[in-house]
């Protein structure tokens, strides 16, 4: 199998796309400004306590309170806030974390109110993103996540993936670590650091505990509530869980991820920041590697899957439903059970990738189409547990029920991708009256002329229809090359699969897009 990974870079968002033998598996899209990432470490204030849900809610500067659990705040919370209390008392003074004496664990089915209260600062880290109208999740156990361990301050433990089976494996990775882990900190040996040599695990180890040390000494300086650390940026953070020796190619349209990218996969994999390579071609980036057509058939409310099969897709705020349905396949009685089995098997390889390409969590319940026999219902149920084998989030499947159904939990850290594959009417943007159509080209160049001759920008590139901008470019004389010669030479028409029939985007030399529209073509 063949893993790519292609990054958009727009001025209001970041896209990643993960491809797997050229097929659309992952998708990630995240506004450049945007703000609680999973992750990012903040010094917050209690604001309310709530004993009923043994919970507490804290002020971290989300206009919705965000929720941290008694069975959040993790075991050596006293030790943090005896650390956090001595920092912010002393600002001068930064105690040393490896002499700071660690307290006993506090009661696993304590109570809030007897470790928190109002107005009582505390260090947390973003463990859900807000989703929906709920405010980010937190947890008090802090913890820095690199390639190959995960570094949490104020403890003295070292754990090993359970993924790693061999128990001499594990007990080299356990003597190893023990021996280099500096004093109060607690590690978490990943999978990925199966068979890797000491002095891989020590660079690491010590990137991580700066990264610590770089970023506490802000807090004595900090308002309440702050950011403290902010988690690396989704493009390499993504990178950093995924990356494998299957990795072929690495495509970024923009010189600085580019650059950030290479670096980062210097670090982890030294010799192959080759697969790195930067894409400076017309088309848009997803448009040249098939993202886009794959983006718009695979996240509508009905997804095609094979021979007329089809899934429908529904969200709601409790649960996501997958119904199956089998389309226009045979349903004659002697080859009932065996079509049920065929389109039940081809679904459940669909619905794991959705599943990941949508990032569903939560409850997951599909209706699969009846069968007959439990043998096929037990091979069903196992041929969806291989399928969601490569899932890196937490999940849980179910056999079949009673009545057909299969329930699955995933993890769910942030918001379900959900990408509008509607369009709106390209033709009167919603208002229900439009130009000639004949007209559109003498449209564009009237925009053109604009451009060119009132705000004198000579350089720039007219996105358009696929459609559209092969009749502009058909012939021996096409008429971008009359536009060109009129108006621009600096100019260029690039077909862009993400926009309507008759929409259009001017994208100036800097990448930033040209607002050429007039009032009435507003959409509504």
């Amino acid at each position: 199998m063949i893993s790519e990974l292609v990054v958009d870079v727009q001025p209001k968002e970041v896209s990643i796309a993960v491809l797997e033998d050229k097929n659309l598996v992952e998708l990630q899209k995240e506004a450049r400004n945007v703000s609680f990432a999973v992750g990012d470490i903040y010094l917050g204030k209690v604001k309310k306590l709530m004993p009923g849900l043994n919970a507490a809610f804290i002020d971290v500067g989300y206009k919705k309170d965000a929720f941290l659990h008694y069975l959040d705040l993790g075991p050596n919370f006293n030790t943090q806030q005896k650390f956090l209390k001595q920092a912010l008392g002393d600002p001068k003074k930064m105690p040393a974390i490896s002499k700071v004496q660690i307290l006993p664990e506090i009661e696993k089915d304590g109570s809030i109110s007897n470790v928190l209260k109002v107005g009582q600062e505390v260090l947390v880290q973003i463990a859900k993103e807000p989703i929906s109208t709920k405010g980010p999740r937190l947890t008090s156990e802090l913890s820095f996540a690199g390639r190959y361990i995960v570094l949490i301050p104020f403890a003295d433990k070292v754990s090993v993936s359970t993924k790693i089976k061999s128990s001499e494996e594990r007990a080299r990775l356990r003597q190893l670590i023990q021996s280099i882990k500096p004093k109060n900190f607690s590690v978490i040996v990943r999978t990925s650091s199966e068979g890797k040599r000491v002095a891989e695990l020590d660079h690491e180890l010590k990137t991580l505990v700066k990264r610590w040390e770089d970023n506490i000494v802000k807090v004595p300086k900090l308002k309440v509530p702050s950011i403290v650390y902010e988690e690396t940026a989704r493009t390499v953070a993504l990178l950093r869980d995924i990356f494998n020796p299957s990795f072929q190619n690495i495509y970024v349209n923009d010189a600085d991820v580019y650059h950030n990218i290479r670096d980062y996969v210097s670090l982890i994999a030294p010799g192959r920041e080759e697969i790195v390579q930067r894409y400076t071609g017309e088309l848009p980036i997803f448009d040249n590697f098939g993202i886009t057509k794959q983006v718009k058939s695979l996240f509508g409310r009905t997804v095609t899957y094979k021979s007329g099969a089809y899934l429908i897709i529904e969200h709601t705020e409790a649960m996501h439903v997958i119904d199956v349905n089998s389309g226009n396949r045979s349903k004659g009685s002697d080859a009932q059970e065996k079509t049920a089995i065929d389109v039940n098997t081809a679904a459940a390889d669909e619905i794991a990738r959705q599943l990941r390409l949508r990032d569903m969590g939560g409850i997951i319940v599909v209706d699969y189409i009846d069968m007959a026999e439990a043998a096929n219902r037990q091979k069903l149920f196992e041929h969806m547990t291989k399928a969601m084998a490569s899932d890196r989030a937490k999940h849980n499947i179910l056999p079949l029920s009673k009545f057909g159904l299969m329930q699955i939990t995933r993890q769910r850290v942030r918001p379900a991708m959900d990408v509008d594959t509607t369009e709106s009417c390209p033709t009167c943007f919603g208002t229900g009256t439009i130009k000639p159509s004949i007209l559109f080209t003498d449209n564009l160049e009237g925009k053109i002329d604009c451009l060119v001759n009132k705000h004198n920008v000579k350089k720039f590139a007219l996105h358009v229809h696929p459609y559209v901008a092969a009749f502009v470019n058909k012939g021996l004389y096409p008429l971008s090359m009359k536009w060109k010669l009129k108006y621009s030479m600096g100019m260029k028409v690039i077909p862009n699969q993400s926009l309507g029939f008759l929409e259009y985007k001017f994208i100036d030399s800097d990448k930033n897009e040209l607002d050429m529209m007039e009032e009435k073509e507003m959409k509504k």
